[in-house]
């Protein structure tokens, strides 16, 4: 049997955990994974603003996610793309696989180049493939008319945003859709949004033109996975209807299947983001009997601690690898 096409939107964390169980089913599916270009907070736009090139943070997450563990002596060199200096002057906060991204971008003549290149060096199962090649950040118009430039400012917002809801989602300047990803949307079986912010990871590739026109004349199915917690000045307040709303505006497509997590979360951690950030669960407010949504437990069981020198604040609640990837294995 011919393999069945999957391509994962996003970026960050969220599309980090999706491929990494996807891997283990490489003999079964093509994978591709199509990576924002927004990024600009931490060890990424501190590379950008010195060198002047495109973020390198979620290509390095995604290649990470796909690469060989059998094959690189047990996981030590995607480990070590993986590794964050938390000490040296300079060095603090910086993760080295997106130094040799860097290096290799700078060697290359490319980002897109760099990652290819480090695609063959991991030995990835599948293809990560920035989505544009321009040169572009985020913006973000609320609804009291403030108007913010730079992914790390929608990411990690003042806490003037809160409570406020993002009216429209751009770029500066606009920036046209690469040309391998426009064809890895048109054959494609599959097309995965999230999980992951929805906002700086997801909706920032679908703000790049041509990615919501090719994915609305894809003949692929769509699958929007719902993320378990609210985002401080990003979506609180919004239930998984509301998300999926939003997503469908800047799409112009609804999506064919929605997962939902039906695993009960922790309540100490619950708390923990209530008090620090005043966020709750995402309300799953879907309609019960539609086949559209799919409730299953998607809940990973380990436990997240972030490191001291990461300048982000990363998900401690976190889907599960392995559940996801199964999740969507059966809709193919």
């Amino acid at each position: 049997m011919p393999k069945k096409s999957v391509v994962v939107v996003g970026g960050g964390t969220g599309t980090h955990t999706i491929l990494r169980g996807l891997k283990h089913y490489k003999d079964q599916i093509d994978i591709t994974a199509v990576i924002s270009m927004a990024d600009s907070g931490g060890s990424t736009g501190r590379l950008r603003d010195e060198f002047g090139q495109l973020p390198v943070g979620d290509a390095r997450m995604a290649l990470s996610a796909l690469a060989d563990d059998e094959k690189t002596d047990e996981g030590l060199l995607r480990e070590l793309f993986l590794y964050r200096f938390e000490n040296g002057n300079g060095l603090k906060g910086h993760n080295l696989g997106n130094i040799l991204l860097t290096a290799l971008s700078d060697m290359l003549g490319g980002e897109a180049a760099a990652i290819a290149a480090a695609s063959q060096i991991l030995r990835v199962a599948g293809t990560v493939l920035p989505v544009t090649t321009d040169n572009v950040h985020l913006t973000a118009e609320y609804d009291d008319g403030k108007r913010v430039e730079g992914e790390h400012l929608i990411d990690e917002p003042p806490q003037d945003r809160g409570g406020h809801r993002i009216k429209q989602l751009g770029l500066n300047p606009t920036a046209k859709i690469n040309p391998d990803v426009a064809a890895a949307f048109k054959r494609a079986d599959l097309i995965v949004i999230g999980p992951g912010d929805l906002y700086s990871s997801l909706l920032a590739n679908c703000v790049v033109d041509g990615v919501a026109t090719t994915i609305k004349e894809s003949k692929a199915r769509l699958v929007y996975i719902s993320n378990l917690m609210e985002r401080f000045g990003q979506t609180e307040g919004m239930s998984a209807c509301d998300c999926v709303n939003e997503l469908t505006r800047y799409i112009g497509r609804t999506p064919d299947v929605v997962l939902l997590n039906s695993a009960s979360l922790p309540a100490s951690t619950v708390a923990w983001y209530d008090a620090k950030e005043g966020v709750k669960p995402v309300v799953d407010d879907a309609p019960k009997d539609s086949e559209k949504y799919k409730r299953l437990d998607l809940l990973s069981d380990e436990s997240f601690k972030q490191s001291a020198a990461d300048q982000v604040t990363r998900s401690l609640i976190r889907h599960d690898s392995n559940k996801l990837a199964r999740a969507v294995m059966e809709l193919l």
